[in-house]
């Protein structure tokens, strides 16, 4: 009993004249601790830093780390996403709730397939050593013990060290080579035609130069953005911002399951006839209407697996939702939880995004292993949290900035169907670049230069 009690988080709540959005980028930037991960839900913000458990997913299996206890390994098998629940299930922490991310090359080995799998990991999940959760007025701060919970609330609560936003760099993505991205479309529209498949989402990398302070970018490109959800984390090595349209999947501690395919895009300016015009265009593309359309049926259809039967519905068809610098027809496609399923359960019948990756998926697997120039990694994968009530939200990796290894770079792609055209593809991939080159923040060291 004593044992299990000193797993507890040690709590408090402070008020907060802050905002929120500093806050936590305070706490990034403090180096409280190497690992962190920061999350916006619909306004609603968390900073969880350290690690108190860990789980990890890769070819070879996945592997629960806790604080004071042996190390619990699965090996691979055909259902990864069980390992992971099964795992979650024995964190010994009181009502958890872990953050991490999901690699988009998960979605090869759902279902335990390794022949396209390298050495990558796949998924990477942490319950923190402290959490903080930013309420109306006010935040929850917990914490492994008291002594970080004082170094919590301190840095929480003492401004005196926050620097002045500083101007960002814009990148001309425009200016960009897209000689390969072209051809790749030309490529993909030939396999369209040709029956292979319906839809592919091809991306483009753009390398970022000098040294960004990514911190400093989250904060100029959350200003300039307005997103479904919003990131930054530090974990296993790889570094990200970003500030994502749409979710993967959110599933309710009552089995409530929403997903919101974005497909059908036009830029954003800072004209408002102009935005109504290409709005008009938006609509008026059969190109566009027709990739929304069947994102969204797949989506309907990859939920009715795990769903009630007769509950899967789409209460919201072909909406405008503006995120940045682009414009996307949205919808939402929602259902209910059957029996014995639970959220990994949800996730994987979701994952990948269809808008992000193509109709049919295993078709446009094939298409991007085929025609983009390395692997995505975190790029139209998953930013999440999954509490120890059932409960998970997961949000897709676009507009996003990652650095690895010293390298930083933006990443971008774009829907392609039979009425696709290279230029406007391309173009597209600039108008959703944009939502985070525009914000790009030298670090000091650069900017004195």
């Amino acid at each position: 009993m004593t044992a299990l009690a000193s797993r507890h988080y040690y709590e408090t709540q402070v008020p907060l004249s802050e905002d929120p959005l500093l806050i936590a980028a305070r706490l990034a930037d403090a180096g409280l601790y190497e690992s962190y991960v920061v999350y916006e839900n619909g306004g609603s913000w968390a900073y969880a830093g350290g690690v108190r458990a860990e789980v990890t997913l890769d070819r070879d299996g996945a592997r629960l780390s806790q604080e004071g206890l042996p190390a619990a390994v699965l090996p691979w098998s055909d259902q990864p996403l069980e390992l992971v629940s099964e795992l979650l299930a024995q964190v010994e922490v009181p009502y958890w709730r872990a953050y991490g991310w999901a690699a988009f090359e998960l979605s090869y080995a759902k279902e335990g397939a390794r022949n396209h799998l390298g050495e990558q990991r796949l998924l990477h999940l942490v319950v923190p050593r402290v959490e903080v959760r930013f309420g109306e007025g006010h935040a929850l701060l917990r914490a492994a013990d008291q002594a970080a919970l004082d170094t919590l609330v301190n840095a929480v609560i003492d401004d005196t060290g926050s620097n002045g936003e500083r101007k960002p760099r814009p990148l001309d993505v425009y200016a960009t080579d897209g000689t390969g991205y072209r051809a790749a479309v030309r490529h993909a529209v030939d396999d369209i035609n040709a029956g292979e498949l319906h839809k592919v989402i091809l991306s483009r990398v753009v390398e970022v130069p000098g040294d960004t302070d990514l911190t400093a970018t989250y904060v100029a490109g959350r200003r300039g953005n307005n997103p479904a959800r919003s990131f930054m984390l530090n974990l296993g090595g790889t570094e990200a911002i970003g500030f994502s349209p749409e979710i993967v999947v959110q599933v309710a501690e009552d089995g409530r399951v929403v997903s919101q395919p974005l497909a059908g895009t036009r830029a954003l300016t800072e004209d408002l006839l102009v935005n109504e015009s290409l709005r008009a265009d938006l609509f008026g593309s059969p190109k566009e209407v027709y990739e929304h359309a069947i994102s969204v049926k797949t989506g309907a259809d990859e939920l009715l697996d795990v769903c009630v039967e007769g509950s899967v519905e789409i209460p919201e068809f072909m909406a405008v939702r503006e995120r940045g610098s682009v414009q996307h027809l949205a919808s939402r496609v929602a259902g209910k939880l059957a029996p014995g399923r639970h959220a990994w359960d949800a996730f994987g019948a979701v994952f990948p995004a269809v808008t992000a990756s193509g109709v049919p998926k295993a078709a446009a697997y094939d298409s991007i292993r085929r025609y983009e120039p390395e692997t995505r990694g975190l790029y139209s994968g998953a930013v999440l949290t999954v509490d120890h009530s059932g409960a998970m939200d997961a949000a897709l990796v676009l507009r996003s900035a990652y650095r690895r290894g010293g390298r930083t770079w933006l990443r971008a792609g774009a829907g392609i169907v039979g009425h696709s055209t290279p230029e406007r593809e391309f173009e597209e991939t600039c108008e959703k670049l944009d939502s985070v080159a525009r914000f790009l923040v030298p670090a000091d060291t650069e900017a004195r230069r």
